[in-house]
């Protein structure tokens, strides 16, 4: 099985930087892609940044320029960095993770327990 765990979340205002971290943990072979998505209050979830084993990134429009996603192979933990940030940035933030668990199996619907971002203006 593989454990997400986030950290990193909380209040901040309108303007101030934040990074999360996503720590997998337990038996598996490899991570493949580690990506944030986020989800506001009354709103789906939303893919904010992922980022391959090879390092290859991808970013929500609404993040690109001001957000930083990062990734440490060696501790299977990726990192969200979060500058110039808006209220409407506000929203719980889940790392998701997919790849090849011990016995050789594909999975892709691994996602941590969620923190909380808020952003006051």
């Amino acid at each position: 099985q593989v454990q997400l765990v986030e950290s990193g979340g909380g209040l901040v205002q309108a303007g101030d930087s934040l990074r999360l971290s996503c720590a997998a943990s337990g038996t598996f072979r490899s991570i493949i892609t580690m990506a944030w998505h986020r989800q506001a209050p009354g709103k789906h979830r939303e893919l904010v940044a992922a980022i391959s084993s090879g390092g290859t990134t991808n970013y929500a429009d609404s993040v690109k320029g001001r957000f930083t996603i990062s990734r440490d192979n060696a501790k299977n933990t990726v990192y969200l960095q979060m500058n110039s940030l808006k209220p409407e940035d506000t929203a719980v933030y889940y790392c998701n993770a997919d790849g090849f668990n011990s016995v050789g199996y594909y999975f892709n619907d691994r996602w941590g327990q969620g923190t909380q971002v808020t952003v006051s203006s």
